[in-house]
């Protein structure tokens, strides 16, 4: 008797107060990362691990708000989907119809917290130090988000936890939609729940934003495009592939340099600086 696969049917929306128009959980998701965020940014203050308390928070929140918004948005045209740009340029505000990219809101919130940190006169290295330990948190419910609205799905498996998607693109006009990898899950727990619960550890148990600037930046950009290379293997790829590999995975190879970047640099300061 063949395994019966789970037939995703979650409703992406809360509350739903047309066809179109609701509470949907893709925003509660966005909305419950940036909340996470500044409430540990608040608990760093209240221990002594930060010097900008609760005023400094709220003005650094919006602008990563709008950075990871405006950033996400257009990266996803300028990586991902360059062709529909080109040919319908009002895509990039019709947001209803989704369409995010991670890699892009990376771009968004470096430009924001440069901005900030200008404005605060401190270094954008001591603002992305403390900033990054809270991402994964946005990416733990965006992704539990993506795997409600059933999308960003995995490809064809086997295992006993594969999920139908029913209304995926990529069976789109097939007799049946195949079981897959519910590969949103699985970034859930690398990009999101195992990179949070590092960082942290990092946060709480060295001294580095203190002795070795730029080291915990480094580190987050390091151990997110390892464990998103690793998670593309199970995700369709939603592009077209740059020399041989996903989007996903070639976009992740420049983050892991520019960690590796920090890193070293963080490390070689810190000797010099040692008696």
């Amino acid at each position: 008797m063949p395994f019966a696969y789970w037939v995703h049917d979650l409703d992406p929306f809360l509350i739903r107060f047309s066809e179109n128009f609701g509470i949907r959980w893709y925003g509660l998701a966005y909305l419950t990362g940036f909340v996470a965020a500044a409430w540990l940014l608040y608990l760093y203050w209240r221990a002594g691990r930060s010097p900008w308390g609760l005023a400094p928070i709220s003005d650094l929140m919006t602008w990563m708000v709008i950075g990871t918004l405006v950033g996400g948005r257009l990266g996803y045209f300028l990586l991902y989907q360059t062709g529909s740009l080109a040919t319908d340029p009002f895509v990039l505000l019709r947001v209803w119809e989704g369409g995010m990219a991670s890699h892009g809101g990376f771009v968004g919130v470096l430009l924001a917290m440069a901005w900030w940190a200008r404005k605060q006169k401190t270094t954008l290295l001591q603002v992305s130090d403390l900033v990054v330990t809270t991402v994964p948190a946005g990416f733990l419910f965006g992704r539990l988000a993506n795997f409600i609205n059933g999308e960003l799905v995995g490809r064809v498996a086997t295992v006993k936890w594969a999920v139908i998607f029913p209304h995926n693109e990529f069976d789109r006009g097939m007799r049946q939609a195949l079981p897959r990898h519910p590969s949103q899950l699985y970034a859930a727990a690398l990009e999101g729940a195992l990179l949070l619960g590092y960082m942290q550890w990092r946060m709480w148990r060295s001294d580095a934003t203190r002795t070795q600037p730029g080291r915990l930046s480094g580190e987050y950009l390091i151990g997110y495009g390892i464990v998103r290379m690793y998670g593309e293997q199970f995700r369709e790829p939603d592009a077209s592939l740059i020399l041989g590999v996903s989007r996903g995975t070639f976009y992740s190879v420049f983050l892991v340099l520019a960690g590796a970047a920090l890193v070293g640099r963080a490390v070689l300061k810190d000797h010099r600086g040692s008696p």
